[in-house]
């Protein structure tokens, strides 16, 4: 929650426990700890509280008209700093989707109150000017986002249909929010992503072309950061963007190593990866930001007994060969190495041979053309079909 904060760009300056055997339908907790609360806000004229559970809409005004002061729940919090980090079309739409349908719900007994939220945490992006709408008119708003975000998904699946039609696999890193996506993602492609150390600076996918030592092509994907207990309408709301994650070949799990409690980070990764039904799929653990380790005898018991891991630096760029290595060895059953004689004429084949793969040999004979290369399985077949030494199709 104080990485949350951090990343609004706020300051904690008290922090409260407050243990339940059973919540309150009015504020939640106790009625004893929120006048504790109130109590803290007046003496150290505090601006916001922040809850690290969801809030119902009624809590929430019940809150604030005895604390005295803007009440905030843990979702509304993220959406805020998914609203700072939104900078494509496609990420404010979703940013914007997400805002709507937590706030609609919330708007009975406010009205024009609503307006008095003013800057600040929790009020960052449409929240300012869309707070002040009818239900109608953000329910029209929301049906309008969800159709522009279902052509944004059609278009995507097109063009994954192409890379798909080509044999090109997709590398898809995830990981917890801060685990180094960005960086690795920078390392292997020089894709120019912005980096920094808070959470969620990636939100919108971000795909790029990268050649393995073997000339195989790839795609790699960079992701939206997972989070414990991430809200799961959220996920809903972002699901365009982890699509890519489900349609990917092989999964990067991207782990800062040197997080004091990175395997309970690890953990909350694999719940959202069993949500998004992608659990099963062909993955490597990657334990990044070694070079931030004191004492690096550890590494091989991270490693113990599991054989698809690398630890590396993606800052520094130690160990990134074996990574690449790993990549390949995982994506080998992909291509297919081919011995072919074609027609003289398919000139064309000999160029996709090129384009696609890594070309050994080119022979030219008086009616054919010997090509021996490593090439996408999926493209395979093109060369096989004008082989003169393959059966023919009756």
């Amino acid at each position: 929650m104080e990485d949350l904060i951090a990343g609004c760009g706020g300051e904690v300056i008290e922090r409260m426990v407050c243990p339940l055997e059973k919540a309150s339908a009015t504020y939640l907790i106790g009625s004893g700890r929120v006048q504790d609360i109130a109590a803290a806000v007046s003496h150290l004229k505090i601006d916001t509280v922040v809850f690290s559970y969801d809030l119902r809409g009624s809590q929430q005004r019940n809150l604030e008209e005895t604390i005295k002061t803007k009440t905030i729940d843990r979702t509304q919090l993220i959406l805020d700093i998914f609203a700072r980090h939104a900078t494509s079309k496609e990420g404010k739409m979703q940013v914007e989707l997400a805002q709507l349908e937590y706030l609609l719900p919330r708007l009975v007994g406010h009205g024009i109150e609503l307006s008095r939220l003013g800057g600040g945490i929790g009020t960052l992006g449409p929240g300012e000017t869309k707070l002040e709408m009818d239900r109608r008119r953000i329910g029209e708003r929301i049906t309008r986002l969800r159709h522009e975000l279902k052509e944004v998904t059609t278009q995507r699946a097109l063009k994954r249909k192409q890379r798909k039609d080509k044999g090109v696999p997709t590398v898809a890193l995830v990981g917890y929010t801060n685990a180094g996506k960005s960086t690795l993602m920078n390392t292997l492609t020089q894709a120019n992503q912005v980096t920094r150390e808070t959470l969620f600076t990636t939100l919108d996918s971000l795909s790029r072309q990268f050649l393995l030592p073997n000339h195989q092509k790839i795609i790699v994907s960079d992701t939206v950061g997972f989070m414990h207990e991430l809200p799961h309408h959220l996920i809903e709301a972002f699901k365009a963007t982890l699509e890519e994650v489900r349609e990917a070949d092989l999964l990067l799990h991207v782990l800062d190593v040197s997080h004091p409690h990175f395997h309970h980070l690890r953990e909350a990764v694999e719940v959202v990866l069993k949500e998004l039904e992608v659990s099963e799929k062909p993955t490597i653990v990657v334990f990044n930001k070694i070079d931030r380790l004191e004492n690096r005898q550890g590494l091989d018991q991270f490693q113990g007994g599991q054989n698809h891991t690398v630890c590396i630096s993606a800052k520094t760029g130690e160990n990134m060969p074996f990574l690449v290595e790993k990549i390949s060895q995982m994506l080998s059953s992909m291509v297919e190495e081919i011995n072919v004689d074609i027609p003289i004429n398919r000139m064309d084949l000999v160029n996709l041979a090129h384009e696609e793969g890594q070309v050994y040999s080119v022979k030219y004979y008086a009616d054919t053309v010997n090509i021996r290369a490593l090439v996408p399985t999926q493209v395979a077949g093109k060369f096989y079909k004008y082989d003169i030494h393959s059966p023919k199709e009756e």
